[in-house]
């Protein structure tokens, strides 16, 4: 009796799908159109919360190019957050210039420090690099307080926000609102563009490895002075939009906790990615005051926890979390064979 073998196919092997373009443009103009329509939906408190949320996203925008896209450390970038706001705050109570004009100029007095900064970055990495932005986030405050005479010293300085013009119809909040919309997708649009560019694509082989990277011919220096001025630059946007928005600026807004918050929140948000920041300005904005209201003796203690259970939960931050979710809900998608 003759064995008979009995041969079996493999299993077909399923091909990846790519995401499709189409769903994510959908997607943004979902969420653009969403956008437009709450500040219509909600009342002026929740409103100013939503704009404060988006001034945060383009701060962290920032912040995600030098740590997610070029692999660098920061501690020190609400520094650069409060020279934002300083010069656009000095700009329009010394000098009596338009709101639009002092966007530029407070974003351009960033790149420059950024460029600054950038020298001894040049040499440091690791733990010593943090070390140097966090001692700039520490002397930054005594230093504000310093110059009262261009500072307003322990007092800040106290602003008329920008009014709304009568052919638009729009509240003071809605029409702050909707100047910090424009600057915040004018910002994402420029960050995208970037880092489709020859640019990002060297801060991409700079954060993977530095050695290949120079052995590729990317230029080490000039590639980590370049992140530290466009992460600036992208800070310093965000506190002049932040001084329009708070009309007040003081020294003890700008403690190394705001430095510290914003990492923490672009780590939850996700690093790396584009919705990241967005993400991380919502925690920035909202995990604070709800760890104050669930206890006032100790609002740290919630705040460390919540970060703890996020990072946990999904250790690649809230726009990695989102993605695994999207991927699983689009192979449920029926193909068209």
């Amino acid at each position: 009796m003759s064995a008979t073998k009995v041969v079996t196919e493999p299993a077909p092997v399923r091909e990846r799908r790519p995401p499709d373009p189409r769903w994510r443009w959908a997607g943004l103009a979902l969420l653009l159109a969403a956008a437009v329509y709450a500040p219509f939906q909600l009342v002026p408190f929740h409103v100013f919360q939503l704009t404060m949320v988006l001034v945060y996203a383009v701060a962290l925008l920032g912040l995600n190019l030098l740590v997610g896209h070029a692999g660098q450390i920061s501690l020190g970038h609400g520094a650069f957050f409060a020279v934002g706001a300083y010069s656009g705050a000095i700009l329009l109570d010394r000098w009596d210039l338009p709101y639009p004009l002092t966007l530029p100029v407070a974003a351009g007095v960033a790149f420059v420090l950024g460029l600054a900064l950038g020298v001894p970055a040049m040499r440091l990495r690791g733990l010593y690099l943090a070390l140097v932005t966090l001692a700039i986030a520490i002397f930054l405050v005594p230093l504000l307080k310093r110059f009262e005479a261009v500072t307003g010293g322990s007092m800040g300085l106290t602003l008329a926000k920008p009014a709304p013009p009568a052919w638009s119809g729009l509240a003071e909040d809605q029409w702050l609102y909707f100047l910090t919309l424009i600057v915040a997708v004018a910002a994402f649009l420029l960050a995208a563009g970037l880092l489709r560019s020859r640019v990002g694509r060297a801060l991409h082989a700079l954060r993977d490895n530095e050695t290949a990277a120079e052995v590729m011919g990317v230029r080490l220096s000039f590639y980590k002075t370049l992140a530290f001025a466009w992460s600036a630059m992208f800070a310093g946007a965000a506190g002049c939009v932040y001084t329009w928005v708070i009309g007040f600026v003081s020294p003890d807004s700008f403690t190394v906790n705001l430095s510290i918050t914003l990492l923490a929140g672009l780590v939850v948000g996700g690093l790396g990615s584009l919705s990241g920041p967005v993400l991380g300005g919502l925690f920035v904005m909202f995990v604070p005051s709800i760890s104050q209201d669930v206890n006032d003796a100790a609002p740290g203690v919630i705040f460390g926890l919540l970060i703890i259970v996020v990072m946990y939960v999904a250790p690649t931050g809230l726009a990695g979390l989102a993605a695994r979710l999207a991927g699983r809900l689009v192979k449920k998608i029926p193909r068209k064979e």
